[in-house]
């Protein structure tokens, strides 16, 4: 999606409509700075308030993600051009979480490990070494929690069954078996129980 035309469709269409940024954040209950940022290409308006922006500037969402007003016979081609990049920037956006679960998990062990070693080798009072290996575990602990929580609301799993494509809740990722990002859950659909494979589409 090009943002930088996206941004000079909602300028035009906001001065046709003889408003001014501020005017227009009013309407939205927004700043004049985030309008601005849409205007400079620096941003896209958030999904939450795209409905009411588009009828404040009396165009469609689809006008709106495409940058312009869109003729009639090319309405369907360009719906689904914009709904394939919404789908490919959703799924870029998947990936970058997943990584990120790898470097939290990398970075909680490399902690804990790093106070074993320090509560190890170096000269302290036994508490001190209870301390240090406690706060490592407790960051362990809570890197895990938030790397489980990535890896349970980027992307979907996909029962082994039926091939339904779902996203568990939180407990249900966190109680059961799993190999990787391979869990062993029951599917809500088929109800049964298989190794569901983490999918990012």
């Amino acid at each position: 999606m090009d943002q930088i035309k996206i941004g000079q469709f909602i300028e035009e269409r906001r001065k046709n409509k003889n408003l001014t940024q501020l005017q227009l954040a009013e309407k939205l209950n927004i700043t004049d700075r985030a309008v601005s940022k849409w205007e400079n290409g620096k941003s896209l308006p958030d999904a939450s308030i795209m409905i009411d922006l588009c009828k404040e500037l009396e165009i469609s969402v689809n006008e709106l993600l495409s940058g312009e007003v869109i003729k009639m016979e090319e309405k369907e081609k360009k719906a689904e051009e914009n709904l394939l990049e919404l789908k490919r920037q959703k799924e870029e956006a998947n990936k970058r979480l997943l990584a990120m679960e790898i470097v939290i998990g990398v970075f909680g062990s490399v902690f804990l490990l790093t106070m074993v070693l320090i509560a190890s080798f170096v000269s302290m009072p036994d508490w001190l070494r209870y301390v240090l290996i406690g706060v490592g575990a407790v960051v362990l602990f809570a890197m895990a929690f938030i790397a489980v929580r990535i890896e349970q609301v980027a992307g979907y799993y996909e029962c082994a069954k039926c091939h339904h494509k779902y996203v568990p809740t939180y407990a249900q990722v966190n109680l059961a078996m799993h190999m990787g990002r391979t869990r062993y859950m029951k599917c809500p659909k088929c109800g049964q129980k298989s190794w569901n494979k983490k999918v990012l589409h």
